[in-house]
């Protein structure tokens, strides 16, 4: 099993919250952490743009990736949604174990 976090970028709490609740009831991640008051700068539509965001991290195996991705892609509301993940290479095995359980009790 290898544990993987999963980077969103949502436009406020309302919806980094209804994501996140979502996910995990449906075992889909174990856990999600919601951290507001982010700002982002970046190009779109060739424009410069800065906006207030809130980024999510979450919890999930390998094997989930694709499920979540899709359905965080199904739920925002950004036309091009930041979902972007990488592999946990290391950690509290116990803690790793807990994600692999919690996203296996369908």
């Amino acid at each position: 099993m290898t544990a993987h976090m999963i980077y969103v970028i949502a436009p406020n709490e309302t919806e980094a919250f209804n994501i996140s609740q979502t996910l995990v009831d449906e075992h889909l991640v174990a856990c999600a952490n919601i951290l507001p008051g982010m700002i982002s700068i970046y190009r779109w539509k060739d424009s410069i743009e800065q906006s207030q965001e809130v980024l999510l991290l979450l919890k999930t195996t390998k094997a989930n990736i694709k499920a979540v991705t899709e359905r965080v892609i199904s739920l925002h509301s950004y036309e091009c949604p930041c979902v972007v993940n990488w592999p946990i290479t290391g950690g509290n095995l116990a803690f790793l174990n807990w994600i692999k359980t919690e996203t296996s009790s369908q």
